[in-house]
């Protein structure tokens, strides 16, 4: 029983301490990692399985992930403060589409195969390669696409039609009460709020299961499972 007690409480100190490891790198996602981030946070993950093992001195363990952490933070500043030595870690990104053309040379020298950057455009919802002004692989791996001018889809902002700066939709009723706070919040009350469920043929609050306003002011009614039957 001790013995299972030791290795619950090595575990917890071992998941805290790589976890304040990884916070102290910085905040990066998985899929925006360099090939240094990702082989030392491969390197913390071994270090901090072997830490678990009781017949060995935790201490050891918790020593190389500190020195990893500590050369990792170095790193990352000296990129911060040399171009040069950013892309000597990092590398730099790679043009493999411009205007149109793929760039035989780069996609080889990159090792990027062509079944490869036509998924990566189909995601992207582009079919025709002649349509990318650039396609850029960057250091991360991921590939980023500007379409030509004329490729690109035609905006409200083009034809000039009037739009509404977005904002999350607004709960005004749930479960068949009304939401006082968010009411105040857009200068509404009770009365205003029968009025505007009475145009869609409700005369109690209490019939409405939910009830939500848009940036537009147009309003969502879901109405209680016992008033559709």
């Amino acid at each position: 029983m001790a013995h299972i007690g030791k290795l619950a409480l090595t575990t917890v100190f071992v998941y805290v301490f790589v976890l304040v490891s990884l916070r102290l790198m910085g905040k990066r996602e998985i899929g925006k990692l360099s090939v240094f981030d990702l082989v030392v946070s491969i390197m913390i993950a071994e270090v901090a399985a072997v830490s678990l093992d009781l017949e060995e001195p935790i201490w050891k363990g918790l020593i190389i992930v500190s020195i990893l952490v500590s050369l990792q933070v170095l790193v990352a500043w000296i990129s911060l403060k040399s171009r040069r030595f950013r892309e000597l870690i990092e590398g730099r990104p790679t043009v493999l589409i411009r205007d149109g053309r793929i760039d035989d040379a780069e996609m080889r020298r990159t090792r990027y195969s062509l079944s490869d950057l036509l998924t990566q455009l189909r995601e992207k919802d582009i079919a025709h390669v002649g349509d990318v002004e650039y396609a850029i692989l960057e250091t991360t791996g991921k590939l980023s696409v500007f379409p030509k001018e004329e490729a690109l889809p035609v905006t409200k902002g083009d034809l000039q039609i009037e739009t509404y700066p977005f904002k999350p939709p607004i709960a005004l009723i749930v479960d068949g009460k009304p939401v006082t706070k968010n009411l105040e919040k857009i200068n509404k009350d009770i009365g205003w709020l029968h009025e505007e469920i009475g145009h869609y043929g409700y005369k109690q609050i209490k019939e409405i299961f939910f009830c939500s306003m848009d940036h537009r002011g147009r309003l969502y009614i879901d109405e209680r499972e016992e008033k559709r039957t």
